[in-house]
């Protein structure tokens, strides 16, 4: 079997007889449709899976408000969960499209995340749910995580190379405001009782927050997204179609043997790894660093711009990068989240006040901003590298590894308040691996001359 050919014996209605998007004719003649309407429908699964994936950073700030008795390092362990998961189960997804198809994978995959959501509706009804419970249902939120892994892969081999920058940064971007959307709604919807408070929709809780007492209704926050994938997941199984590009498990190991791959991946850790892992801990980093005071804000009134940010900047980003060059673009976002990681650093250093709290929120979501910029280029570069089905299983991996970043930024986190008090030495450290990044960017693809531009 070749690493690329059309699936001879696959069932009608599922497979595709053909896909050839770089034949212009063939584009014009139904194959641009055919591959925007698979975009529409991927990204707004894509959407959900991210608001299932993020979902424990929104309610892990509320828990010690209703009663729930967790340490810090217990609560950033709870919100890196979701990023251990995302990470090992996006291991999984990268080799998923190209043995099942879009349409299995992409349906079933929207359907798992509703597994978590049940299980969260229920568990934070009762303050007496074990600690193992809660990290159990932290690690399935990762099934949303996983997912990215298989729907950017399809999304890649759908478009042809021109136009593969402005598709993968509209799916990421948007799949990305799903972080935003979960961290700003959450706050609303826990706010009053939903379908009329009838019984099976469950109690609201005390929560007590400044020393003061109000009824919330933190269940809603999974339960209002429900529907939505139950929804997306049927659409997905009914409309999408799976391109005839097949490879088996052994085959797709190839990519592994270039040094781009490797180089890419470490490149994506910087920008997606940085801009997931920072959007999972910045509500705890807010009440941690600044909770204490009077007048303290609240951190999910915050939080979710960072996100919201990163996932604008993307989706802008990915026609500039088509048209500047993915490399370019690299280089000038690392730049930026290199100063950005040492303004920020500087800023929490000594903190003992609110004072610099409006610093500390500038530094964050400009570092948000350049972390989306990059996420969109390096993804223009990785289909400049390789083939089309190797390019898929090299988006698919290294948005593996960056899924780590909620795990690995938790865990950081949670060893430099513990040692430190402080989370500037993660920020200084996040400094010098970005000079890093960004040298090794200039030196294989950006600056002129470059053996790779790309």
């Amino acid at each position: 079997m070749s690493a690329q050919q059309t699936h001879q014996t696959a069932p009608s209605g599922t497979w595709l007889k053909q896909w050839e998007p770089e034949n212009e004719a063939f584009w014009e003649a139904g194959g641009k449709r055919q591959a925007w309407t698979t975009l529409v429908l991927t990204t707004a699964a894509l959407t959900m899976a991210f608001i299932t994936w993020f979902l424990v950073s929104a309610l892990v700030v509320r828990l010690p408000q209703i009663g729930f008795q967790f340490t810090a390092s217990q609560l950033f362990w709870l919100a890196a969960m979701p990023g251990l998961a995302g990470g090992t189960l996006r291991l999984i997804h990268m080799f998923l499209v190209p043995i099942y198809g879009t349409r299995h994978v992409i349906s079933l995959s929207t359907l798992s995340l509703l597994i978590p959501l049940v299980g969260w509706f229920y568990a934070v009804q009762n303050p007496e749910t074990p600690y193992w419970v809660l990290m159990l249902l932290a690690f399935l939120a990762g099934l949303g995580g996983g997912n990215f892994s298989s729907f950017m892969p399809s999304t890649s081999m759908f478009f042809p190379k021109r136009l593969q920058g402005t598709a993968l940064a509209i799916q990421a971007g948007v799949g990305n405001f799903g972080v935003s959307v979960v961290q700003f709604v959450t706050p609303w919807v826990i706010g009053f009782a939903l379908l009329g408070g009838m019984a099976w929709v469950g109690e609201p809780q005390t929560m007590t927050r400044a020393g003061v007492e109000s009824q919330i209704y933190l269940q809603n926050a999974p339960l209002v997204m429900i529907p939505f994938v139950a929804v997306f997941g049927i659409t997905a199984w009914i409309f999408l179609k799976s391109i005839p590009i097949t490879s088996n498990f052994r085959e797709q190991f190839d990519i592994f043997k270039s040094g781009h791959t490797w180089s890419q991946t470490s490149l994506y850790i910087m920008t997606f790894g940085a801009f997931s892992g920072l959007a999972a801990t910045f509500p705890l980093l807010i009440r941690l660093i600044y909770g204490d005071y009077e007048g303290a804000p609240d951190p999910l009134a915050w939080a979710f711009y960072g996100p919201l940010i990163g996932s604008a900047s993307r989706v802008v980003a990915g026609p500039i990068s088509d048209k500047l060059g993915g490399a370019r673009v690299t280089h000038w976002a690392g730049l930026g989240m290199l100063v950005c990681a040492g303004l920020v650093a500087w800023i929490v250093t000594g903190t003992d006040s609110l004072a610099s709290f409006p610093m500390f929120v500038t530094g964050m979501l400009a570092l948000f901003f350049f972390a989306g910029v990059g996420n969109a280029s390096t993804f223009k570069q990785m289909p400049m590298l390789f083939a089309p089905r190797q390019a898929g299983g090299v988006i698919g991996f290294t948005a593996a590894i960056a899924a780590y970043g909620p795990f690995l930024f938790g865990m950081l986190f949670a060893w430099s308040f513990a040692a430190f008090n402080s989370a500037a030495p993660v920020f200084w450290g996040l400094a010098g691996f970005f000079a890093f990044n960004v040298a090794l960017n200039w030196v294989l693809y950006a600056r002129k001359g470059a053996p790779y531009p790309c």
